[in-house]
């Protein structure tokens, strides 16, 4: 299946490693160009940026806190003026934490419903009205299968990951058929998230004990993010999908 992104920008929060980073880079090879967002790793996104710059592809660099409205509206300025608008919004920034409920406390809990949940908020807020305006446009949030399933010791990621799902469906109902919003769930994925140093081996263990027997890599949920934004997809809407290696089948 051939996809071609030309003439289309794409922006790409949380996009210096990872999921993030794997999804810029598979945007710029499909043709887009990309504004790669980053919240202190400036040196990481000019890395991503100068390989697209390499390969023909128009990108810059954009740091912004996604949980700072401020700071959003300053990208997507930045971004509008570099590379002539924004088309395309992968909210994919976020943090997540370990922590049993009863010992979490309130300012954790902010943190990552505020990065998680309310970031994906204030950037489409942010990017919809000039999408309004054009009359078309295309947003994809990443959340989890883990917004589906919850998990004990990670209530405050889960809820917030099924709040992104819950908005994604609002949203498209709200802004179709102009503006196509649909999300992305994927299950585990080698990133810095599943970092062993960061997560029990209890629960390192578990995200391996799924049927297809190995973590996801960042270039599959990527491949997924650029189908969604293609004319491939265009009767897609409201919709989840779900490269999770089989941790939820629905």
């Amino acid at each position: 299946m051939q996809i071609d992104l030309s003439g289309k920008t794409v922006l790409v929060t949380g996009a210096a490693s990872g999921i993030g980073r794997a999804t810029a880079l598979a945007f710029g090879e499909a043709g887009a160009r990309v504004a790669v967002n980053h919240l202190g790793r400036r040196r990481e996104a000019e890395a991503v940026v100068a390989y697209l710059r390499e390969r023909g592809v128009r990108a810059i660099a954009c740091k912004a806190d996604v949980t700072d409205r401020r700071q959003i509206d300053a990208m997507i300025d930045a971004a509008t003026a570099a590379l002539d608008g924004i088309d395309m919004l992968i909210n994919n920034a976020g943090i997540v934490l370990e922590r049993p409920f009863l010992d979490m406390r309130e300012d954790e809990w902010d943190r990552v419903i505020n990065t998680d949940l309310k970031g994906v908020f204030l950037c489409c807020q942010a990017v919809l009205p000039a999408m309004v305006a054009r009359g078309h446009g295309c947003i994809i949030n990443i959340a989890s299968e883990l917004g589906y399933l919850g998990r004990a010791g990670y209530t405050a990621y889960t809820s917030a990951k099924a709040g992104v799902i819950a908005l994604t469906r609002s949203l498209a109902r709200e802004f179709a058929p102009a503006i196509r919003i649909n999300a992305i769930a994927p299950g585990p994925v080698a990133t810095e998230m599943l970092d062993p140093a960061l997560m029990s081996p209890a629960v390192i263990a578990h995200e391996v004990d799924i049927p297809m027997g190995r973590l996801g890599r960042p270039e599959e949920i990527a491949t997924t993010a650029v189908f969604l934004a293609s004319t491939h997809a265009a009767f897609y809407c409201g919709q989840t999908l779900g490269p999770n290696g089989g941790a939820l089948m629905t």
